[in-house]
């Protein structure tokens, strides 16, 4: 029996994939969490062999949680569910720690199929993620300017590109206005821009925001 555990912070979803799994004979919701910080406080205590976890969660979310939960939980296999599309955001989540990257309006049968994919074999990577690794170690590859950014770079660029405010985004990681602020000044560095209006029109540009 494969036991899963289920993060994400809005409880329709939960419900939605707690029935679907439910159908499942091979297949078990041992768990469930609403954000980042839920799951990290009780991980140590929940047995599980799968994590379904959103990355679009308020509060403690992004790549540094994937991190976080396999230090805590080396062997549990993160599976990502995720609005952004996968070739803009899968090949920094599997770098980071998770074992496979699923668009929440992907059909529930491929869901099904990854988790029981990461479970037996430790990664599911689709046909188009798997194109795209290909084509991201060919050697004559252009990196484009957003890709140098750190994981907790490309977080705080999505949030400032959609127009939050440096205040609440500082709220939302935990972390101090300043540290927020260093982190601005290096995303305009790095992508070569001078104003959140650039930020916003690179991001939309590259398909990084709808």
């Amino acid at each position: 029996m494969i036991k899963v555990l289920i993060v994400d912070d809005h409880e329709i979803i939960r419900e939605g994939l707690k029935k679907i799994l439910k159908e499942e004979t091979d297949l078990v919701v041992v768990g469930e969490a609403q954000n980042g910080d839920e799951v990290l406080e009780h991980i140590k205590d929940i047995d599980c062999d799968v994590m379904l976890l959103d990355m679009n969660m308020p509060g403690r979310s992004g790549l540094d949680l994937i991190g976080d939960l396999k230090s805590l939980k080396p062997n549990m296999h993160i599976l990502v569910l995720s609005i952004h599309p996968e070739d803009k955001f899968a090949l920094r989540t599997l770098k980071a720690g998770a074992s496979g990257y699923v668009c929440k309006d992907t059909a529930l049968e491929e869901l099904v199929i990854a988790i029981r994919k990461v479970f037996s074999k430790g990664r599911y990577i689709s046909t188009t993620l798997a194109e795209q690794l290909a084509f991201d170690f060919m050697p004559d590859k252009e990196q484009l300017p957003h890709e140098t950014l750190s994981g907790r770079e490309q977080e705080i660029m999505i949030m400032l590109a959609t127009g939050k405010k440096v205040k609440d985004i500082a709220a939302d990681l935990n972390l101090s206005i300043s540290t927020v602020f260093t982190y601005r000044v290096r995303i305009f560095e790095k992508l070569k821009i001078k104003s959140n209006v650039e930020l916003t029109h690179y991001a939309i540009t590259n398909k990084l925001v709808d």
